[in-house]
């Protein structure tokens, strides 16, 4: 009887081999420590008896035994119940796997003194060589790499440029301003006017041009001519400065006169001119009221013209006009003409009634920089009627040709 115990004792102990084997401790396998993870003390294992093998039952009956041993404690064994057969471990024996294995793929490579695990086949795993999940890329030694939107059963909404084009209206704006409480609806619609019109070309703008400074080299005694203005205002009103006159060397100045206006645009090509003048020769001086306009005509004429009334009752005008032509990229060629006119006979200025003078004159200059073009050219000046008799009777010359050079430069 002692005999027959003994020996169904021993076939029941090898019977629960198998199951035995799917609840080991992962963490007293050789090269299995976990980072991180508390270990449990070890107890000595005692000497277990050598027993006999027992005589070969059937498949059925050992799967019964499998399944009626005791689930190893969770608490106890985080890794219970994983499948550790396809892993060449030394003391652990091959087991069947389970039909369904819920821990396929994972990768054990990343744990110290872990081997690199072996890409399952194709077949086995459904196509990915790593985990065999669609979307899931587990190099081995790598952190998981999850794709949410190729994963079965998971669908993302559509963000950016991949939602579909509509047809919403556009938000209405805002009717009011907030600094319209504070400081009125009509003085802030104004300050918005006069502030977009300074942003658009209501800025204030100069410039100082010598239209003409030259020496003339003429028959009788070389002398000198200017022609200059400056400006200063915005695209519609501006306060202008002219002077003109000329000379010669070593003799008293023959002509000189100083404009002060002030010019409104017309239109963008023309602008209305008002103000005084004041010439300081000849002898005696005169101060003028002055009005004209001034702007540029079709073809890029630059035209003007001015009449001037003195503190004397005399009536003068003039008319002048030129025109740039570009030659080359340096060169430009400007044709000039300046004509004066008077409405009578003045016998203290020497000015008599119709046509006093006419100048002509071409002059090329050369633009390496458009802020400083020296020039050269020819002048042609003439003298007519009662204002031709006086200047004979002065003894000076009535006109004639002159050679120019100057510098044409502006600021």
């Amino acid at each position: 009887m002692i005999r027959v115990a003994l020996l169904a004792g021993l076939a029941s102990l090898g019977l629960a081999a198998p199951a035995l084997g799917q609840s080991m401790d992962h963490a007293t396998m050789p090269g299995m420590a976990m980072p991180g993870m508390p270990m449990p003390a070890k107890k000595p294992a005692k000497a277990r008896p050598k027993a006999k093998k027992p005589p070969a039952r059937k498949t059925g009956a050992r799967k019964a035994s499998a399944q009626s041993a005791p689930p190893a404690d969770p608490a106890a064994d985080p890794h219970a119940g994983h499948d550790m057969s396809s892993m060449h471990m030394p003391g652990m024996a091959a087991g069947q796997a389970p039909a369904v294995d819920p821990h396929a793929g994972h990768d054990m490579s990343a744990m110290p003194g872990m081997p690199a695990a072996q890409s399952a086949s194709p077949g086995a795993q459904g196509g990915d060589d790593s985990t065999g999940m669609p979307g899931m890329d587990m190099a081995p030694g790598q952190a998981m790499q999850h794709d949410m939107a190729s994963m079965p059963g998971m669908v993302t909404a559509p963000a950016g440029t991949d939602r579909a084009p509509g047809n919403a209206p556009a938000p209405v704006p805002a009717a009011t301003y907030l600094a319209d409480r504070y400081w009125g609806a009509k003085a802030m619609a104004d300050a918005r006017e006069n502030a977009l019109r300074h942003v658009h070309g209501g800025m204030t703008y100069h410039q100082l041009l010598f239209n003409l400074a030259e020496i003339q080299l003429r028959k009788g005694g070389d002398g000198y001519r200017w022609d200059g203005e400056a400006w200063i205002g915005g695209d519609i009103d501006r306060l202008w400065l002219k002077s003109e006159g000329e000379g010669r060397f070593g003799k008293p100045l023959e002509r000189g006169e100083v404009q002060a206006l002030y010019s409104h645009a017309l239109d963008p090509y023309w602008n209305l001119q008002a103000g005084v003048r004041y010439d300081v020769r000849p002898d005696p001086s005169r101060a003028y009221a002055t009005v004209g306009v001034e702007g540029l005509a079709p073809y890029q004429l630059k035209l003007g013209g001015a009449l001037f009334l003195s503190d004397k009752g005399e009536v003068l005008a003039r008319a002048e006009g030129y025109y740039d032509q570009r030659v080359t990229n340096m060169f430009v060629l400007q044709p000039r003409v300046e004509a004066n006119f008077s409405a009578q006979r003045v016998g203290e200025t020497g000015t008599g009634a119709g046509l006093t003078d006419l100048e002509a004159g071409v002059r090329l200059r050369y633009e390496q920089r458009r802020e400083f073009a020296p020039y050269i050219g020819l002048s042609w000046e003439r003298q007519f009627g009662d204002t031709a008799r006086f200047s004979r009777a002065r003894g000076e010359e009535t006109g004639g040709f002159s050679v120019v050079a100057g510098v044409r430069s502006w600021f």
